[in-house]
């Protein structure tokens, strides 16, 4: 499993999930299965755990283990899941890694690096229709600034789309090296990888509607966790942290707090840790890819 991907803040995660030996957990995110692994090793024999992947890759890490229930899903669908399993009283913890995994971006042909001369891919379900060459060559000049704007905060995006367009009208852009070559005049110098990463960001984060998944995701799991159950979950970009953070705090993606007829806040969740939890020095000097890793706990408030 570590070879596909080293878990991050995994002891600081599982310790925060796991309160009873005996309780049904979920790993919403089982990529090379570490920390559904961890999680079983911290189970008795009447524990039991509930992984979800929509990557075919990983669901071929599967744990021959009686307690784990596997499913090949994207994450937004938890909550239809965790009722088809039978646990209508809810579940009593879910984790969450949203990072993606080393496997993904070390696969050339996977598409999600530009390390690589590789097809424009990005998808983490390999089944689904859209592809990041589809978006490079098929959107509107105006959507792919949008895109590079706001989900990978990318500096002169309108610019970067602009140069999109031009490169696409005299050739469609279908590989990671055409990409590059179609903006190479707008990278910063010194910089280039960091401005790339964030132009890849954005691209995956709009081929797999990870913020539209993630919005869903967390309705689903307030939904799913019985009453003193936690949410535990890793960020990786401001975006999707401050989601997760707003919604623990409101129970919404907005941040904006609702109250009852008496004042109370409407919120299912509550924050066990106000400020997120970092990874070590020594695991970021491990595992650079931990570096930006933020984790944040939230406990099911009694309905």
């Amino acid at each position: 499993m570590s070879e596909y991907h080293t878990s991050v803040l995994l002891d600081e995660s599982v310790s925060a999930l796991v309160e009873s030996i005996d309780g049904v957990y979920a790993d919403a995110t089982f990529g090379g299965g570490g920390h559904t692994a961890e999680i079983l090793s911290r189970l008795s024999p009447n524990g039991s755990v509930l992984a979800f992947d929509r990557d075919l890759d990983a669901i071929g890490n599967r744990i021959d283990d009686p307690r784990l229930t596997l499913i090949r899903s994207d994450f937004r669908w938890i909550h239809n899941h965790v009722l088809n399993q039978g646990y209508t009283g809810g579940i009593d913890g879910i984790l969450a890694d949203l990072g993606v995994s080393s496997h993904q971006f070390d696969t050339a042909e996977r598409g999600f690096s530009f390390r690589y001369d590789a097809p424009l891919d990005m998808r983490m379900n390999q089944e689904a229709d859209r592809t990041a060459a589809d978006i490079i060559n098929g959107y509107e000049t105006e959507e792919i600034e949008k895109i590079l704007r706001i989900y990978g905060e990318v500096d002169n995006s309108r610019r970067i789309a602009q140069m999109i367009e031009k490169a696409r009208q005299i050739a469609p852009i279908n590989t990671t090296a055409e990409l590059g070559k179609a903006i190479e005049k707008a990278l910063p110098k010194f910089a280039e990888h960091k401005f790339l990463a964030k132009v890849y960001q954005a691209l995956r984060i709009e081929v797999n509607q990870e913020m539209k998944s993630l919005e869903k995701f967390l309705i689903g799991a307030a939904r799913s966790l019985k009453t003193g159950g936690r949410l535990v979950v890793i960020t990786y970009h401001s975006l999707e942290d401050r989601m997760v953070k707003n919604f623990i705090k409101s129970g919404n993606i907005d941040g904006k707090v609702e109250k009852d007829f008496y004042g109370n806040s409407t919120a299912p969740l509550k924050a066990v840790n106000r400020k997120p939890i970092l990874p070590q020095e020594s695991e970021i000097a491990a595992n650079t890819r931990a570096r930006s890793a933020k984790l944040r706990i939230a406990v099911k408030e009694e309905e």
